[in-house]
């Protein structure tokens, strides 16, 4: 049976590779996008639904089929400030996660984040690690939740202290802090589909390291 997804966060790094994979592959008939305004791709199995993340109304309904894949989450500097950046990390993503299993969709695979905790004390790390405990209540068949490092790849917004820290990581994690070892979009997206079609995935939380055997098939 070929599967229908919903995916949140196209446009960022990993999501435009999952989108790319997700069309290139068979195993998928329709590749549903959620977005603020029009990507500009087109594609057979394409279907774009431009809506306001904030009015549940404008979408609820159209969140139908399969899984829902989530990539969606913003910086600090480009939300502007920690309620709004917290909005779009934590309360879209959830408010997508509970329709969507409302709406019967079983299958929830999320991009979170290396560190996460909803004990910490910096505030990213616990944002992400509240959103992880909120999405485990929900009672998904199948939920899996990756936690990648730092992110590799072409992206829109140069961010040149991460890009300065990837080679000095990769280095540093090759045999301690394995966790932290920098990933590229392209790896995680390639889990993240791996994680959809593994219907019988016991295993919630992927760290760091797990998610390159996840991408690889090593499950």
């Amino acid at each position: 049976m070929k599967l229908t997804t919903n995916i949140i966060g196209s446009t960022g790094l990993v999501g435009k590779q999952l989108v790319q994979q997700l069309l290139n592959d068979n195993r998928f008939e329709k590749v549903r996008l959620f977005v603020r305004r029009d990507t500009g791709l087109r594609h057979p199995k394409l279907e774009q639904q431009i809506v306001d993340f904030a009015k549940t109304e404008s979408w609820e309904k159209l969140l139908t089929g399969d899984v829902l894949f989530s990539a969606l989450g913003t910086t600090l500097k480009q939300a502007g400030s920690k309620e709004k950046q917290y909005e779009i990390d934590f309360t879209f993503n959830l408010n997508f996660a509970k329709k969507a299993k409302e709406n019967g969709i079983e299958n929830y695979v999320l991009v979170s984040s290396v560190g996460a905790n909803s004990k910490s004390t910096i505030f990213y790390t616990r944002m992400k690690g509240e959103l992880d405990e909120a999405v485990a209540k929900l009672g998904f068949k199948t939920l899996v939740i990756l936690r990648p490092a730092s992110l590799t790849g072409n992206r829109e917004n140069r961010r040149t202290a991460e890009e300065m820290s990837v080679p000095v990581l990769n280095i540093l994690t090759r045999f301690v802090f394995k966790n932290y070892r920098p990933i590229s979009d392209e790896t995680v997206a390639k889990a993240m589909i791996n994680a959809a079609l593994n219907n019988n995935q016991s295993k919630t939380i992927w760290e760091g390291a797990e998610v390159f055997n996840l991408a690889a098939g090593k499950v």
